[in-house]
């Protein structure tokens, strides 16, 4: 497995590049310019074997949250994965610490979600308010004194949804300040995308990674942060 400045490629082919992004790196550039993100690391590595290769964007993860995300090499790959990403996703597990165990351990979170310009926050709705519709099922998988490890199956993929669910269950995802959590002992947001299985486009077969769960989150050295 290659890294290229704590991006680690778990696996790789001519038309697609998968890899476990590190906590704190962007999966694209924003408006305020930024410099190193996953995607210019990609484009590097890509254009050091060939100066004219490029690197498109399938998916994105926050940048504090680690974990498994898709690149494609050439448009059209980026398109059959995007265009089809319901078909042809049929797994995404996120492991997560929270504040607290969810009650009960293991169950679905349906609601509406909404993004707040002004707040830059992301609302929920327990009904259709015009949001959209985001499910999530989880299940709780262990705890840690104060903490519990739980894990995250997306049936949708909404903007900051994982996060929400568990602020709206009262058991915020640890170093979430944005959604109320009151304590960060892995010192960034604990939350990690472990596992995805899809259909190569081209192929037809079925990739599956798993990244196992983060060392990090095993909480028997981390100093709690409060």
């Amino acid at each position: 497995m290659k890294r290229n400045k704590g991006l680690e490629i778990v696996y790789e082919d001519s038309d697609l590049i998968v890899v476990n992004k590190p906590g704190g790196l962007l999966t694209m550039a924003t408006d305020r310019g930024d410099d190193v993100t996953a995607y210019s690391v990609l484009t590097d590595y890509v254009r050091r074997k060939s100066p004219r290769s490029r690197i498109f964007i399938v998916h994105r993860l926050d940048r504090d949250t680690s974990g498994l995300l898709i690149f494609a090499k050439n448009p059209e790959t980026k398109h059959a994965l995007q265009d089809y990403w319901n078909e042809a996703v049929r797994e995404r597990i996120y492991v997560a610490l929270t504040e607290g165990a969810p009650d009960p351990p293991e169950g679905i979170c349906v609601s509406w979600l909404k993004d707040n310009p002004k707040s830059f926050k992301v609302s929920s709705c327990p009904y259709d308010n015009g949001g959209r519709k985001a499910v999530t099922h989880y299940r709780q998988i262990g705890a840690f004194g104060d903490y519990a490890l739980v894990e995250f199956e997306l049936e949708t993929g909404r903007k900051n949804q994982i996060r929400v669910h568990a602020a709206q269950m009262g058991h915020p995802i640890a170093g979430d300040r944005k959604y109320g959590a009151a304590t960060s002992p892995i010192r960034r947001l604990a939350l990690h995308a472990r596992s995805i299985v899809f259909t190569h486009p081209w192929t037809g077969e079925t990739l599956s990674f798993d990244t196992g769960i983060p060392g990090e989150f095993r909480l028997r050295q981390c100093r709690q942060e409060r």
